[in-house]
């Protein structure tokens, strides 16, 4: 990954004021339809998932919802939450900072497409240990990450935001401290985007 000049502490602050453009962009071609077919199948039937950095709900949230789930989503943007809920009501939108979030319940599944990799190294290793404490036994966890160990700096708009990711043997290490085993990892995957994407299940 490239060497990184964007700041961490930065990226709430881009997305407040990047909201509506990022909303805009933001493809609804559901590039990731497959990996989330794949994550539901090991879902109940309209399962509980958390949504974390869930920005506007488009088009993660809106797919779980349509399909029967009880989604929760979190994000630390009120920005973008605000064009969640404008969009449904009915959804249970909360704010809330992936690093630090502790919602006292558990979850059948926890997405964190496009967002946990904001995060730096050490923050990952945090969030895994309080996603796996989220998580029902058996449940499921889907995020993106990057390639390989290292930051690099992104675009958000006009405005620059920070990416880190540890190395695939290194997210295997910290999920099994956690008590999740990898189930699944491609890197760069062509059919979305070159996402690189990873699946766990909590043991």
């Amino acid at each position: 990954m490239a060497g990184m000049t964007a700041d961490p502490d930065d990226t709430r602050d881009v997305y407040e004021t990047q909201a509506a453009f990022y909303d805009a962009q933001r493809s609804r071609a559901l590039f990731e339809a497959r990996w989330l077919a794949r994550f539901a199948a090991c879902l109940p039937t309209g399962g509980r998932v958390l949504d974390l950095g869930c920005g506007t709900g488009e088009p993660i949230a809106r797919w779980f919802l349509a399909e029967g789930f009880e989604v929760t989503g979190v994000d630390f943007a009120d920005a973008m939450l605000e064009i969640a809920r404008s969009r449904w009501p009915q959804g249970d939108w909360r704010q809330g900072d992936m690093r630090r979030f502790d919602l006292g319940e558990t979850f059948d599944g926890i997405i964190a497409w496009d967002s946990f990799f904001h995060l730096t190294p050490e923050e990952q290793r945090g969030c895994i240990a309080r996603m796996a404490a989220h998580l029902t036994s058996g449940a499921s966890l889907l995020m993106t990450v990057g390639p390989d160990a290292g930051e690099a700096t992104g675009t958000v708009g006009d405005q620059p935001v920070y990416h880190a990711s540890l190395s695939p043997a290194q997210y295997a290490t910290c999920l099994e401290q956690n008590g999740l085993r990898l189930t699944g990892y491609l890197a760069e995957d062509p059919e979305t985007n070159k996402h690189s994407v990873l699946m766990a299940r909590k043991i």
